[in-house]
């Protein structure tokens, strides 16, 4: 069985900064992670190659920095490693990232799941997995605590606002995970050395996904973002004083003037 995780790197951060003139975010100086939900995605794929032998693969797309966040997935246990690095795929929205990603697997081939986290903590649209899955023509189940892979099916149980839902899907699939799903591990240190200095992450550019570069980048993304902005902060509230039958008509009055009763 191959397992194809699709992860992210993204800012170790929850002060983001946007650049007032572009509107885009500062990166400059801010480290980097794996994107956390991607990880429990990663986690559960290493369940799986310890459990039934499964070929662990991690694909990312971004600039050549974001080896780093692959050679931290060697660590943990992966076996393969793709980068998608190219100015072609500089701009990308969520489609046209869904796109690269999706040329990059039709390569790597054979797949009978694919996972990745839920959504990312830099843009939280929770888009390119179930995007990736329509590109690929291939069932998904998003928002999955836990599953289980038997025979040439995947049960698993989706989580939702006031409960759970079971599901099964034939293979190949997409899964995206949640955070509740496990505990991803701690990388050891020797595998932390081996990673960086005996295993090696492929960069791919369009050329070798085979991709058409009108549907790529920039030019591929149907959205843009016109301008993004930080919220401004909310007032404060108001605190009605006395008992409960005064405060009572204090807010009706309140509500009336405001004509929402």
């Amino acid at each position: 069985m191959k397992v194809v995780v699709m992860i992210k790197q993204v800012p170790d951060t929850t002060e983001v900064k946007l650049d007032p003139k572009t509107g885009t975010l500062i990166r400059e100086g801010v480290p980097s992670i794996i994107n956390p939900e991607d990880k429990n995605a990663l986690e559960e794929a290493l369940k799986l190659k310890e459990s039934q032998g499964a070929h662990v693969v991690v694909v990312s797309m971004g600039p050549p920095q974001a080896e780093d966040a692959l050679r931290e997935a060697l660590a943990m246990g992966a076996d393969e490693a793709i980068l998608l690095t190219d100015r072609a795929f500089a701009g990308a929205d969520t489609w046209a990232t869904a796109t690269a990603l999706g040329y990059a697997l039709k390569k790597i081939g054979d797949f009978s799941l694919v996972l990745s986290g839920r959504q990312a903590i830099d843009g939280d649209t929770a888009q390119v997995g179930p995007q990736l899955a329509e590109f690929l023509k291939v069932p998904q189940v998003t928002y999955v605590r836990k599953f289980t892979v038997e025979g040439d099916s995947v049960n698993a149980e989706r989580v939702l606002e006031d409960g759970y839902e079971q599901i099964q899907a034939k293979l190949p699939a997409l899964l995206t995970i949640v955070k509740e799903a496990n505990v991803p591990r701690y990388p050891h240190a020797g595998a932390i050395m081996s990673a960086y200095r005996e295993q090696q992450v492929l960069r791919w550019g369009v050329k070798e996904i085979d991709a058409d570069p009108e549907k790529l980048g920039l030019k591929g993304s149907p959205t843009q973002v016109k301008r993004s902005f930080s919220p401004p902060p909310k007032e404060p509230g108001q605190v009605l004083k006395g008992g409960p039958p005064e405060a009572a008509k204090d807010l009706v009055a309140i509500l009336r003037g405001k004509n929402v009763v």
